[in-house]
């Protein structure tokens, strides 16, 4: 029986039959041993392709999870800040909220207070107005009582007023005689000044004519100087006996000593060019009484 033959691509020509049987063998096995070199390189070449597709697609596949990854970050960081910015609100909006209730409920309870307060009032009013006309009531009675005894009294009145009137006219005379008592006394400097008062009305009539500035005084006798206006003075001795006394001047830094003057004598002496006058109206034990009298308007140094 002869043996088949196959004829495939690349596969050489069948020898012809005859002879040559052993080379027949040897070119088949050649023939065989070349197509599995050859599918042995094709299935290299094919295997290498696999494992640089498979690197392609882990590489591919790599990249794409880092940007899944990338873009899963971003999504987490922007979801955080909107629910951040959510909560932010949330906060803003309770806290507005509580705001408005509490503006709420301080409006109506002020509205509540002044309400109450006003019917306070309102009550307090219509309370005032009642009692105040039981009293006007009670008042025009007595208003009609008092009218009926000042009646009464009108008389009595009219003889007051003629007495009032006599006492002005006694009092006006006791002014015109002290006009008539002041006069004009020479000071212990030789010198004429202004009228000289004895007594505490012919003190108020030289105040009331306002021609100088009258300061009373009252000084006992001590150690140290006591003031009167703008000068000092320190009682050194006093007899009432003889209605005379001895006192020291402190005027301008001066100190000057006025010995057994006489009660209404004008004891006269200048500061910064302007006649000053003391008058003693009264001495008694360790004391006196009187008045000081200055000029109106200093006298300016040159």
């Amino acid at each position: 029986m002869s043996t088949p033959q196959f004829s495939y691509p690349g596969a050489p020509a069948p020898a012809p039959q005859g002879g040559g049987s052993n080379l027949k063998t040897a070119l088949a096995a050649g023939a065989i041993f070349a197509s599995l070199a050859m599918n042995g390189f094709l299935m290299y070449q094919i295997n290498g392709m696999k494992a640089d597709s498979a690197a392609q697609q882990a590489k591919v596949q790599k990249e794409i999870d880092t940007i899944v990854e990338s873009g899963t970050q971003m999504t987490a960081a922007q979801r955080k800040a909107l629910n951040d910015l959510k909560d932010d609100v949330d906060v803003r909006s309770r806290q507005l909220s509580q705001q408005a209730s509490l503006a709420k409920k301080e409006a109506l309870t002020y509205t509540d207070q002044q309400a109450q307060k006003l019917e306070s009032e309102q009550k307090q009013a219509v309370a005032a107005v009642n009692e105040n006309v039981n009293k006007v009531s009670t008042d025009v009675s007595d208003v009609r009582q008092r009218a009926d005894a000042a009646n009464a009294k009108v008389a009595d009145v009219g003889a007051d007023v003629n007495g009032v009137k006599t006492d002005l006219a006694g009092t006006k005379n006791d002014l015109q005689q002290a006009r008539l008592d002041l006069k004009k006394v020479t000071g212990d400097l030789g010198i004429t000044g202004g009228l000289v008062a004895t007594n505490g009305k012919e003190i108020e009539e030289l105040r009331r004519r306002g021609e100088r500035n009258i300061i009373e005084f009252h000084i006992n006798k001590t150690k140290d100087f006591q003031k009167v206006g703008d000068i000092s003075l320190q009682l050194k001795k006093s007899d009432p006996k003889s209605n005379k006394f001895t006192l020291e001047l402190l005027a301008d830094d001066k100190r000057s000593e006025r010995k057994d003057r006489n009660v209404n004598e004008p004891v006269q002496f200048y500061v910064s060019k302007s006649l000053y006058e003391l008058v003693v109206n009264t001495v008694g034990k360790d004391t006196i009484s009187g008045y000081l009298s200055t000029p109106k308007y200093q006298a300016r140094n040159n």
